[in-house]
């Protein structure tokens, strides 16, 4: 395993993982917070009722959505060197970054297309995955040379 300290993006990386853990922390909790939870968080009044009826539907998507922040968790990890390398680092790395910081950018145009729904979720939500994205390009960036196979 190579030495943490000598990863320039490895603070940067590390940070962005504990980011994408907290995240799924965060959505396993609206597992047992019930609907008032998935509401709160922005799930959606569907998603809401039916975690409220008992369909199990809210549950596996939480889950689905659990497993991949936790994934991506660990592929900041491993570009940080706390964790063993994970396959195509680099391009998941960059795929992160991307989905993340594509996420965040996408409120600009829905908002101008759909103002109606334009929120204090849509936009808090689209401020915290840039700080994430912005996390995952630093440190990926900043840990290129290292990254590589």
């Amino acid at each position: 395993m190579p030495d943490v300290a000598a990863n320039p993006g490895s603070s940067w990386l590390i940070v962005g993982g504990c980011l994408s853990v907290l995240a799924a922390l965060l959505h396993i909790a609206c597992i047992f917070g019930g609907p008032d939870w998935y509401r709160f968080f922005g799930a959606g009044e569907g998603m809401a009722r039916a975690a409220a009826r008992g369909d199990l539907r809210p549950t596996l998507i939480t889950l689905v959505i659990t497993s991949v922040l936790l994934l991506w968790g660990a592929y900041a990890f491993s570009g940080a060197g706390v964790l063993p390398r994970l396959p195509l680092l680099r391009t998941g790395l960059v795929v992160i970054t991307a989905i993340y910081l594509l996420r965040a950018t996408l409120f600009i145009p829905l908002h101008l297309w759909r103002p109606q729904h334009s929120d204090a979720f849509a936009i808090w939500s689209s401020l915290i995955v840039l700080a994430y994205g912005t996390a995952y390009g630093v440190g990926t960036l900043r840990a290129w040379r290292d990254l590589a196979p």
